[in-house]
Order: C-alpha cells, then sequence, then structure tokens
C-alpha cells in the first residue's frame, strides 16, 4: 500500500446530546431531588409525632434518596462538560468521589437508625399519632410512584444510566414506604409493639445494601475497573474486522462517570506509510465510536510480527 501521500479519513468529534434528551434528563433530575426535598420534610414531622422507629428508617433512606439524587443532578449538569487544562480526561471521577462520601454518611445514617431500633426492641412502645403516620407514608407512595413512572419514561428515551440508577432508590421506596405501613397497622391495631423496631432494622438492612453497590460502584470507577467483557469483546472485534488489521492486542477499558476510555494496540503491515497507518487508525476510532458514542479511544499502531511485551490478560 506504498504510494502517494493521501489525506487520511478522520474520526468526526462526539455528537451533541439532542437538546430534547438533555431537557428530559435535566427535568428528571430536578423532579427527583424536588420528591426527595418533599419526602425528608415529611417524614421528619412524621417521624417526631409517632415516634416510629419504622418511620424514622425511611427518613433516613429518604435522606439517602436525597444526596444521591442530588449527586445525580450534579453528575447530570457535568457529565458533558468538556476537559479543561487541570483535568485533561473530563471531570468523571468526581461523581466516584461524591458516591463514596455519600456511603460513609449513610452508613452513619443506618447505625443510628440501627441502635435505636434496638433500644426500643427491648423496651417496645405504641406509635403515637398513627393517622399522621399514615397519611405520610400514603403520600410518600403516591409520589415515589408517580416520580418512579417518570424516570421510567425519561429511560425509555435517552437511555440515562444516572437516572436508570436514581429510579433503582426510588423503588425500593415503595417497598420501605409499604413496610412502615405494615409496621403502623401491626403495632396500633394488633398490638404488636415490637414490630416497629423488628421492621426498622429491616429497613437498615435494606439501607445498608443499597450503599454497598453505590460504595462499589464507585471503588470500580476510581480503581480503574475494566468495563465488562462484552464491551472488551465488541472492541476487539470492531477493531480486528477492519480488513487491514492483522491483529489487536493489550485492550485497556476504564470508565469515569459517563465517559468511556478505550485503548489497544492495532497489529498493521509494517511496509505501510506513517499516512496509510494514521488512516487505519482513524477508520478504526470512528468505527469504535460509532458503537460506544462517549468513549474517547487511544490506538498504537504496530508492525504485524513485532516482538514485544504484552498484557499477559
Amino acid at each position: 500500500m506504498n504510494g502517494p501521500a493521501r489525506e487520511p479519513p478522520r474520526a468526526g468529534p462526539i455528537a451533541a446530546a439532542d437538546p430534547r434528551t438533555v431537557r428530559l434528563v435535566r427535568s428528571a433530575g430536578v423532579a427527583s431531588v424536588a420528591v426527595a426535598l418533599t419526602l425528608v420534610g415529611l417524614k421528619v414531622w412524621a417521624w417526631v409525632e409517632t415516634d416510629s422507629v419504622s418511620l424514622l428508617g425511611s427518613l433516613a433512606d429518604s435522606l439517602l434518596d436525597l444526596i444521591a439524587s442530588s449527586i445525580t443532578w450534579f453528575a447530570v449538569r457535568v457529565a458533558h462538560e468538556p476537559a479543561d487544562r487541570e483535568h485533561r480526561f473530563g471531570h468523571g471521577k468526581s461523581e466516584a468521589i461524591a458516591g463514596l462520601v455519600q456511603a460513609v454518611i449513610i452508613t452513619g445514617s443506618a447505625g443510628y437508625v440501627g441502635f435505636t431500633a434496638l433500644v426500643r426492641l427491648m423496651s417496645p412502645a405504641e406509635i403515637g399519632a398513627p393517622e399522621t403516620g399514615v397519611a405520610v407514608m400514603t403520600a410518600s407512595l403516591v409520589l415515589t410512584l408517580g416520580l418512579v413512572a417518570f424516570q421510567h419514561y425519561v429511560v425509555k428515551r435517552t437511555g440515562s444510566i444516572a437516572i436508570g440508577a436514581d429510579a433503582v432508590h426510588y423503588r425500593a421506596d415503595v417497598l420501605m414506604a409499604l413496610a412502615v405501613l405494615a409496621a403502623i397497622f401491626l403495632n396500633t391495631r394488633l398490638g404488636w409493639h415490637a414490630a416497629d423496631p423488628l421492621l426498622g432494622l429491616v429497613i437498615v438492612v435494606m439501607i445498608l445494601l443499597s450503599v454497598r453497590t453505590i460504595a462499589l460502584k464507585a471503588i470500580d470507577i476510581l480503581l480503574d475497573r475494566e468495563l465488562p467483557d462484552e464491551v472488551r469483546d465488541a472492541v476487539h472485534d470492531i477493531a480486528a474486522g477492519h480488513p487491514a488489521v492483522r491483529g489487536v492486542h493489550d485492550i485497556r477499558t476504564r470508565s469515569a462517570g459517563t465517559a468511556q476510555f478505550m485503548q489497544f494496540h492495532l497489529e498493521l503491515d509494517g511496509e505501510l506509510t506513517l499516512n496509510d497507518a494514521h488512516g487505519i487508525c482513524d477508520e478504526v476510532e470512528q468505527s469504535v465510536r460509532q458503537r460506544f458514542p462517549t468513549a474517547e479511544v487511544i490506538i498504537h499502531a504496530d508492525p504485524h510480527g513485532i516482538d514485544e511485551p504484552r498484557d499477559p490478560f
């Protein structure tokens, strides 16, 4: 393929997000924060009135949702901001750092709720003002179901990972609200006073499971965990599918927030001109970006057959 130099095709820039998509995702973020703020206010009032441990657990979970929703709202705002001089790879990892801070705060809140539940379990008491608790938790159910429906619509229309993850918290809140209503019923109607602290402990476990998921996801991002095997396999197949590519090796991937980073070595004919090799790399990069639009792709060209150290995995 030696010959006169040609202008290689260049991979185009990542396409700007559709304005309607951006508006939908941002609206979902604002709605999530607004609902979380409303629920926290209502549950603080209901907890003061009822002194219910299960309702306290639900309040702690709503605080988790408020923090998570705020992080999601922030992440949506900065997700498409370009890299700058001090942050050449963008700002995606700030979301992971915030997630770890969130995990620590909520673990402390869950510990407090758990301690309160254990104390109450040793001295069970009747829930006060049950009508207030029922009214607030019913309102919580209605608001949460409405928000989840809107989030499902947004995820279906935009494919937003951030909004999809936020919706997980609120789907769990539906079950949590039902648990609190059950605790109030068992405590006030059937006289089973131990139901309140016992269900409070169940809610603590649910909170800690949510925190575990958030923390592990944040740690994966901060430690540059590889993307799933199916993503790596797709990158390999796309690159190897180019007719001029003789081999692909040392594929490395990671994510930072909504951005993905992919780098790999292409094995090419050692007799190619630099212009031709560069053109092939651009074509492969463009193909990878068509499959993964938010990816930053770095390609190193190797002469086919060269003996060099390679990743053992």
